[in-house]
Parts: C-alpha cells; sequence; structure tokens
C-alpha cells in the first residue's frame, strides 16, 4: 500500500503557504521529515498529528493511502 499527500500541499496552497518550509517552520518537523513526505514515504502518526493540529484538519484532508495494483506480474 503506498501512501500519497498530495492532498496535504493542495491544502497547503489554500491555506496561503505555498512553499513546504513554511510547512517546517509552523509544525517543527524537520528537514528530514519533509523529504520523507515530499517524496510520499511513510512518516510517524506523531507527525501526521502535528500537521493536523498546524493546519486546523483532519488526518483525511492530508493523505491518503492507494492500492497497489495488481500486475500479471504481481500474481
Amino acid at each position: 500500500m503506498e501512501v500519497s499527500y498530495n492532498k496535504l500541499w493542495k491544502l497547503m496552497i489554500d491555506k496561503g503557504m505555498p512553499n513546504k518550509s513554511d510547512l517546517r517552520k509552523v509544525t517543527g518537523i524537520g528537514t528530514n521529515t519533509l523529504a520523507k513526505l515530499s517524496k510520499n514515504q511513510a512518516v510517524s502518526m506523531e507527525v501526521l498529528m502535528k500537521i493536523c493540529s498546524s493546519l486546523d484538519c483532519d488526518i483525511s484532508d492530508i493523505c491518503e493511502f492507494k492500492q497497489e495494483k495488481l500486475t500479471e506480474d504481481n500474481k
């Protein structure tokens, strides 16, 4: 299963935060964590809670899980 943070980036733009570094400033997350978010990699629940608290939103507003599609090679 893959995670996507595209909703987070859209929400940030909607809230007038066009730069990803703005997220780091308001949440206090580290640069490595921001890099993981940018690469759609898993981060801790604590990080997701910090983001939700800082942006006044729910976890479903910032990420979604995508089921991997099975191909003939994956069966």
